[in-house]
């Protein structure tokens, strides 16, 4: 077992880490920047070494400052959380050659699913359903095209490196093809320095579903359910659940063993969420592969009863999965992410201090989160700043736990989504499972203050 582990990360998920590590008996080192000085993952970590200024280009993001910490302070495991660089093949690389163990997938698993024209044709060899499109990634518009028809309109541009929706154009007819092709390109060359991208047919209302999966080094690989994570904007996450509305016990299994058929396929190791798009036809279809612990991880956490970051921990170290098969649902699970954001103003970021922060609680209440009464937001990093979640014996107790908890969490001195998120449960659709990734588009209302 690992007998100090570093966190190279920030946040709400620093601070998960450090709990898991306490429990298992490891010490832990936080990282931080100068503008995280007073975070609480750097109170509660056994060591702390400051990595660089407030920008994460030049901390959460430097390669050689975190392996250098890690090498101060001796550690002999990191934990990269999600976001920065959990996703970063040369990580983990870079970890492999600092005898240094990354609690994560391999760098070639990483390689492999972080490309997703080499993640489309992985999950080709084995069966798995794909989306209709190009074999691999296109360079030439007019070529492009031609695909593009063949696979019939409206298609989607999608870059082959990155995510959280960087880099793609839907085009809705071939006149306006040639111009979204161009744009996905520039767009996915700025944000991942990688320009190539393909086209696959583009699914006007589907429900976006994640199956969590976990594997170990001795070939066990399984799935502990599914999260439906189909409320969102322009392809981030706002709300997840489990188990999925939209879901009958045989889709739930047929998507559940071609999760497990797709991990197995690259002997996947670690935690990550196979990403599926689900049709209004009932067909499934495999959109990517996240290879890291996910945000929304404590809702399979709460419906399974599995500590997910433990077992990361326990995987990484050498151990064998705790379980061998998907644990029996307990219940309902819904989860919110509170942000600093205003949602009447297109999100708009709202960093600043928090006058008041009085979380909720009760029975089948949990929070995830970092900050405190005086905390200040900074603008530089993602601004999450909780997660709430709520257990239920059935979606409607869950539900109805949910609407009671975020009538009683108050924020202030920052603008926050929680009215938002009231809102959202409030609404009819949403509490007949009536959602699909196009829910808020329909539902603009949603997005403002009542008069």
């Amino acid at each position: 077992m690992f007998k100090k582990v570093l966190i190279a990360n920030r946040g709400e998920i620093a601070l998960r880490v450090i709990r898991a590590c306490r429990e298992l008996g490891i010490a832990t080192v936080a990282v931080y920047s100068e503008a995280d000085r007073e975070s609480l993952h750097v109170r509660f970590a056994d060591d702390d070494v400051c990595i660089g200024p407030a920008p994460a280009r030049d901390s959460y993001l430097k390669i050689p400052r975190i392996i250098a910490a890690a090498e101060i302070a001796g550690a002999d495991a990191i934990h990269p959380g999600y976001g920065f660089l959990a996703e970063n093949a040369e990580f983990a690389e870079t970890c492999a050659a600092s005898n240094i163990a990354f609690i994560g997938p391999t760098a070639d698993q990483i390689r492999v699913m972080g490309d997703k024209a080499a993640a489309r044709n992985a999950m080709t060899k084995v069966g798995v359903p794909i989306i209709p499109g190009t074999p691999g990634p296109m360079e030439d518009a007019e070529e492009a095209l031609i695909c593009a028809r063949e696979i019939g309109f409206p298609v989607i541009i999608k870059a082959a490196a990155g995510g959280g929706g960087k880099g793609m154009r839907v085009a809705t007819e071939p006149d306006d093809f040639v111009r979204s092709f161009q744009l996905a390109r520039s767009e996915a060359l700025s944000a991942f320095g990688n320009g190539d991208v393909y086209v696959e047919k583009y699914l006007a209302r589907p429900r976006h579903i994640e199956f969590q999966i976990m594997g170990d080094r001795h070939g066990s690989v399984i799935h502990l359910g599914e999260r439906d994570c189909s409320v969102q904007r322009r392809h981030q996450k706002l709300i997840e659940e489990a188990p999925s509305p939209g879901l009958t016990p045989e889709l739930r299994a047929a998507m559940g063993d071609a999760a497990v058929k797709g991990a197995k396929a690259i002997d996947y190791v670690g935690a990550g969420t196979m990403e599926m798009l689900l049709n209004d036809d009932g067909k499934f279809y495999f959109m990517e592969m996240n290879t890291r612990i996910q945000v929304e991880h404590p809702v399979t956490e709460m419906l399974t009863g599995v500590d997910l970051v433990k077992e990361q921990i326990l995987v990484a170290a050498g151990e064998k999965l705790s379980l061998t098969e998907t644990p029996a649902y307990r219940g309902h699970v819904i989860e919110c992410r509170v942000n600093a954001e205003d949602p009447a103003r297109n999100f708009q970021p709202s960093p600043g201090r928090l006058d008041v922060f009085h979380p909720p609680g009760g029975p089948g209440v949990r929070l995830d989160t970092h900050v405190y009464t005086g905390y200040v937001v900074p603008p530089y990093y993602d601004s999450l700043i909780a997660k709430l979640i709520c257990q239920g014996r059935d979606r409607s107790e869950a539900l109805r736990r949910m609407q009671v908890a975020l009538e009683s969490f108050v924020v202030e001195g920052v603008t926050t989504t929680i009215p938002f998120l009231a809102r959202v449960m409030a609404n009819k659709h949403f509490q007949a499972g009536e959602v699909d990734t196009k829910f808020l588009e329909r539902e603009t209302d949603l997005l403002r203050e009542p008069a």
